[in-house]
């Protein structure tokens, strides 16, 4: 199992070593799954025939779970089986420490999302006790305000060891990711097979439903939170209202900011500012909101994530490192996918090539302007 195989000793030569500030040709030592040395030119070890050495990506916002545990829309798998195939495809990305973001609550669609979280948290931590995951698994609690069911489940969770995040977010159309009311209840129709005067219907009951509870249960949120120190992140902040509402509440992490203002704001603010590594890959978001590399090119960026797409933060990184229209380079580039979210995340013992950092790395190879992760190690174990 994983996570009970004693870390090995190990050097990794001839490889182009990304580090916080440069891209270093030589070694790095690894002893006991801590990396122990950086050296500068040839020596003796595994032969990395050229290949990069990063860190492992973290990545603090991952829908991705519910891929597997809804393989079709009328199926549900087994949820220990089904994280298990999420932790082989994360890992795979090259992600070593993942926030497993489910959802707390529900605002249209899955309703069965309140009904399933409990059992699929404590399907997550047996799999993480019995060592059978190849990456690091913690819990982003994804807080849907306009549920009032969101606060029974935030308190049967939020103490639990492995819920390390949590956010807020309102799905109701109309105020935040989804600014076009009459494009969404269209979409919400095709995607929940209704006709669209039901989901007219079922939209007018969310917006009383929202307006009743909202407020309650977003507080209800940032106090729970707040009273176990958790970092709480605002989801899909769209006006200068909503950045200003966060930082009364306390909440110091913008994640996926929808106007250039509001990232502007968020970053006068002092918030950190969490993007979506697809947004850029794919050109645009897919909301119609801002896009990533307009952020970029405006330094209000600090944190990528793979949010629906789990390969896509290190080859966002990769990306926007070659991408001339950017000033970002490489170091800073990896920074973001794995030394960034650690911290925001309160981990400092992971997150770079640096003596005494967990030797959580990954080695890629650069063919055709495409990423091909050759290996993985977590802790000094190779995982892949």
């Amino acid at each position: 199992m994983f996570d009970h195989i004693s870390p090995a000793s190990f050097r990794l030569t001839n490889a182009r070593i990304v580090t916080g500030d440069r891209v270093l040709q030589g070694s790095v030592s690894v002893e006991q799954g801590l990396i122990a040395e950086l050296r500068e030119g040839p020596a003796d070890g595994i032969d990395c025939g050229g290949a990069y050495l990063t860190p492992g990506v973290v990545d603090i916002h991952t829908d991705h779970v519910e891929t597997h545990v809804f393989p079709r829309a009328s199926v549900m798998w087994d949820f220990l089986n089904a994280l298990m195939a999420h932790d082989m495809v994360v890992i795979g990305a090259g992600t070593t420490t993942v926030f497993d973001s489910l959802s707390v609550g529900a605002s249209m669609k899955r309703p069965e999302r309140r009904e399933i979280l409990g059992p699929l948290v404590e399907a997550l931590e047996q799999g993480v006790a019995r060592g059978l995951f190849r990456a690091e698994h913690f819990l982003h609690m994804r807080c849907e305000i306009s549920d009032p069911d969101t606060m029974a489940l935030v308190d049967a969770n939020i103490g639990r060891p492995i819920t390390r995040l949590a956010s807020v977010m309102d799905h109701t159309p109309g105020d935040r990711q989804s600014l076009d009311v009459d494009h969404w209840t269209e979409r919400m129709a095709r995607e929940m097979k209704l006709g669209t005067e039901e989901m007219a219907e079922r939209r007018e009951e969310l917006f009383a439903r929202s307006a009743r509870v909202g407020a309650q249960v977003r507080a209800h949120v940032v106090a729970a939170a707040a009273a176990r120190r958790l970092p709480l992140m605002t989801h899909d902040d769209r006006t200068l209202a909503h950045v200003e509402q966060s930082h009364a509440e306390g909440i110091a992490v913008s994640e996926f900011p929808c106007t250039v203002e509001a990232a502007e704001r968020a970053r006068a603010l002092g918030q950190i500012i969490v993007a979506g590594a697809p947004n850029y890959l794919r050109g645009g978001s897919q909301s119609g909101n801002v896009a990533v590399a307009e952020l970029m090119a405006a330094g209000l960026v600090d944190v990528l994530a793979s949010d629906y797409v789990p390969r896509s933060p290190i080859d966002a990184a990769f990306a926007i490192a070659e991408d001339p229209a950017l000033p970002q380079d490489l170091p800073q580039m990896i920074a973001m996918v794995s030394r960034a979210p650690a911290r925001l995340a309160g981990l400092t013992d992971r997150g770079e090539i640096a003596p005494g950092q967990r030797a959580d790395l990954l080695r890629i190879h650069r063919r055709d302007g495409r990423n091909h992760i050759a290996a993985v190690w977590r802790g000094g174990q190779r995982v892949l």
